[in-house]
């Protein structure tokens, strides 16, 4: 029995593709397969890429990062296990130009490092401003002085100027083009200078008050830093040790971190929608192939072959499909995977590492998956097909599918959709979204038939709707699956449209081009009206200006915290530093309340920003107290709001919501957009020289170029998931090709002329397309809302002609889609059509 059903899948099989009965199937699995794959293998590679070069951006195998000289507990240990080290101090200070030279003053990051540095990775310089780069394996000498392109420009200097750092001056030796382990805060943004760490004291920079990095770097055998990484990872739990992280690729670079998130959640969302199309197609076109096959299956039921043996041939079939379908998908995607590595080039320094199996093995599970999940329900009926079908063709037809077997290829192929989603909340909602879909499309199609049926009098209305109208009604559950199924495809569709629109320009919009590249702090009161002067004369004239209040959160609800107080480090640094507040009547514009009331002018009163208040375990209605200066100001918390800290703007952890609070000390802090001229931070310097700027045009330019490169790499992942969109479209319109030559057929038999039947044709695909067009467009715009709203965090209103649109489009393809499926139905000689109904 076996080896009959094996014999009889391979010749069903071989006789199915030369007929190109399994066409659709093989492409809609291939291309749902080769889009999962593509974001997988690419996904894949780039996780390898990032573990592979940790050590690269860290500059060293592990680092432990404090605020204090490194403890000699990790030096010792380090020592201990025969691990390589060096130390690197870091902090703000201010570099001068000498007085011959213009004397002007910058703010920089400093830091001083020790032969050996990096341990990993490598610093690459330049000997002019405009050189190119070339790496190196030394360190600034005694005496030099290795800095940024932009501090060269700030203070009109050039290599071979001497640069004055507190007490101390230094020549400057090499421009810096690439530092491996750059990281992010203030030192991501501020200009760079290196100096040797033996020249440190001269400057008499290093004071008590001073706000010093200490990073001790370690590098050697993977056993003896993980040995170190463990111990130093206790050290810091120590309530007696404070201060102290261990730093990852993680905490490395989270400037770039929500950016790049995004990326990954678009790419995976469009290969979802991919994989969603394709099941809808592989159902469809399953249906039709079953259909097809019912006179073969009962005439093997006249000679004696049992149903087990036909269930298992067709299993058999399937199942060789499936797995060329899904190897030709992998290897579709795993040549489409090397796009996104041209598209999304420079998201890691060196070259990609090889893939791992796990891309083939899921794409290939992906496929089986969805073919045996969609695909072989009604197939399986076939088997039930009894002998008399060969002389009465009234008996046999297809049934639902089984309930059992759809709903467990349900939900495995829900499962393995979130398990691609790499989110479980944008895979809830894009399964979630569409199950619903289907529930809510096959109740409205079903009320939209009984309403067509009730509103079209047969009396007075067109022929051909009459026609038309008969007979969409006259086949009610084929018509809702028709209808539901369509909706469905053009969901899929929209949200594609819609993705490629609306999300990615609110997605762009959220760090715009335009945004502010320069943050200017400690600016007077007595100053702000000549700064904001200065600013609206250079041509500024969009800009923050908010008041900046220092302050040390001492107590909650009445009793005072500590960094004892919190197990989590983040938490422990934020208790244990002062926090930037700020006060206005209104909320700004770049925030979103989420939680609470934003009331204006309420006294004794905070806003908190969502993530601080999840960190610090704070709510809505509790009291907190901060130190101000030493005066001590208590106020509840009557809002919680979210801030995207990639919009570039001014944003503060806490917020009062009044005008004026005279009793407090506060200075004044600026956002804006510099003018593209030279000098202009020059000259704003020399006008207010207390003033701190902080340039943030290198990290606004990162952010923006792996944004251009993710929306290529999204578009053309649309343009790919577009074609599996057509093969649904085809699919659904094409799924009653024969149901539709048999009653045209009769029709044209009994004197209807090819213009009416052509007629009826174009009103009822017309009238599907709408019908779902519009329903699809309605719950395209709800569920872009959520993926916006909780899934990508930004903010995003659909267009209130989102289901118009989609009506019109539905009508459009549905036409298209049908005169190119259906064309050969009208063309057909009345003397086939009339023998092909008889058979």
């Amino acid at each position: 029995m076996q080896t009959s059903a094996w014999r009889h899948g391979w010749r069903t099989l071989w006789r199915d593709l030369r007929a190109g009965e399994l066409r659709l199937l093989l492409v809609a699995v291939t291309l749902a397969v080769a889009a999962l794959t593509a974001v997988g293998f690419f996904a894949d590679r780039l996780k390898g890429g990032l573990a592979r070069d940790a050590r690269q951006l860290l500059g060293g195998d592990a680092v432990v990062a404090s605020d204090n000289p490194t403890l000699p507990a990790f030096t010792d240990r380090a020592k201990a296990l025969g691990l390589q080290s060096v130390t690197t101090i870091l902090f703000p200070t201010m570099a001068r130009a000498p007085d011959d030279k213009g004397g002007a003053a910058r703010l920089v990051a400093l830091k001083s490092v020790e032969p050996g540095y990096p341990l990993r990775g490598g610093l690459t310089t330049a000997g002019t401003a405009e050189g190119e780069g070339a790496p190196t394996r030394d360190v600034p000498r005694r005496g030099e002085a290795w800095v940024d392109r932009s501090l060269l420009e700030a203070l009109a200097l050039a290599p071979g100027d001497s640069l004055l750092l507190g007490d101390a001056s230094f020549r400057i030796a090499r421009v810096l083009v690439l530092e491996p382990d750059r990281g992010t805060g203030f030192s991501a943004f501020a200009p760079r200078v290196m100096i040797p760490a033996a020249d440190l004291p001269a400057t008499h920079l290093v004071q008590p008050a001073s706000r010093l990095t200490y990073r001790f770097a370690v590098a050697g055998n993977d056993r003896a830093v993980k040995d170190f990484t463990a111990f130093a990872q206790a050290q810091a739990k120590d309530p007696q040790v404070r201060g102290v992280r261990v730093e990852s690729l993680e905490s490395g670079r989270p400037e770039m971190r929500q950016t790049l998130d995004r990326a990954e959640k678009f790419l995976n969302l469009v290969a979802l929608l991919s994989a969603l199309l394709s099941a809808v197609a592989v159902a469809l076109a399953a249906r039709g192939f079953a259909s097809s096959h019912l006179d073969d299956c009962a005439m093997l039921r006249v000679l004696g072959r049992s149903q087990k043996s036909i269930a298992l041939g067709y299993t058999v079939e399937f199942g060789l499909v499936g797995l060329a379908a899904s190897a030709l998908g992998v290897l579709l995607g795993y040549a489409v995977h090397f796009i996104f590595v041209v598209l999304l080039s420079g998201l890691v320094e060196a070259s990609l590492p090889a893939p791992s199996l796990w891309p083939v093995a899921f794409g290939m599970g992906m496929g089986l998956t969805l073919l045996f999940a969609f695909g072989l329900p009604p197939v399986l009926q076939l088997a039930q097909v009894p002998p008399l079908r060969v002389i009465r063709r009234d008996v046999g037809n297809l049934k639902p599918a089984s309930l059992l077997v759809l709903g467990v290829g349900i939900v495995g192929f829900a499962a393995l959709l979130l398990a691609a989603s790499s989110d479980l909340l944008l895979g809830a909602i894009a399964v979630g979204g569409f199950a619903g879909a289907v529930l809510v499309f096959a109740v409205l199609s079903w009320a939209a038939l009984r309403l067509l049926r009730a509103s079209v009098n047969e009396a007075t209305a067109p022929r051909w709707l009459v026609l038309a109208t008969r007979q969409f009604s006259a086949r009610p559950v084929y018509a809702v699956v028709q209808v539901s199924s369509l909706a469905v495809g053009l969901l899929a569709l929209v949200l594609l449209v819609l993705l490629r629109t609306d999300l990615v320009a609110s997605w762009r919009q959220a760090t715009p081009p335009d945004a502010p590249n320069r943050f200017v702090i400690n600016v007077m009161p007595e100053q702000g009206d000549a700064f904001q002067k200065a600013l609206r004369d250079a041509g500024v004239q969009r800009y923050d200006w908010f008041p900046m209040i220092r302050g040390r959160l001492v107590a909650v609800n009445g009793r005072a915290v500590g960094p004892d107080d919190y197990t989590e480090d983040r938490a422990k640094r934020l208790v244990d530093r002062e926090f930037n507040l700020s006060h206005a009547a209104q909320a700004p514009a770049h925030n979103e309340v989420v939680a609470g009331r934003w009331t204006p002018e309420e006294k004794g009163a905070v806003s908190v920003e969502e993530g601080i208040a999840k960190t610090l375990g704070l709510k809505l209605g509790d009291t907190l107290r901060f130190d101000i200066g030493g005066i001590e100001n208590e106020a509840r918390i009557t809002s919680l709001r979210k801030v995207d800290w990639g919009s570039m703007r001014a944003n503060f952890f806490v917020m009062y919501p009044v005008s004026r609070m005279p009793d407090v000390p506060a200075t004044y802090m600026s956002a804006f957009r510099a003018p593209d001229r030279r000098g202009f931070d020059s000259a704003l310097v020399r006008q207010f020289p207390n003033v701190t700027n902080v340039d943030m045009t290198t990290t606004l330019n990162q952010v923006q170029a792996v944004l251009d490169k993710v929306v290529r790499a999204v578009e053309f992942l649309f343009g790919f998931t577009l074609a599996a969109g057509v093969v649904v479209l085809f699919a659904a319109v094409t799924a009653t090709r024969e149901e539709r030559a048999r009653e045209f057929a009769i029709m044209r038999a009994v004197g209807a002329r090819a213009s009416l039947l052509r007629q009826v044709q174009r009103a009822e695909l017309a009238g599907v397309g709408l019908l779902a067009g519009f329903l699809a467009g309605a719950v395209a715009a709800i569920v872009g809302w959520g993926l916006a709203r909780f899934v990508f965090e930004f903010q995003w209103t659909a267009s209130p002609g989102v289901p118009i649109a989609g009506a019109l489009a539905g009508a459009a393809l549905a036409l298209a889609a049908g005169w190119w499926g259906l064309r050969e139905v009208l063309q057909r000689p009345v003397v086939e059509t009339l023998r092909r109904a008889a058979e």
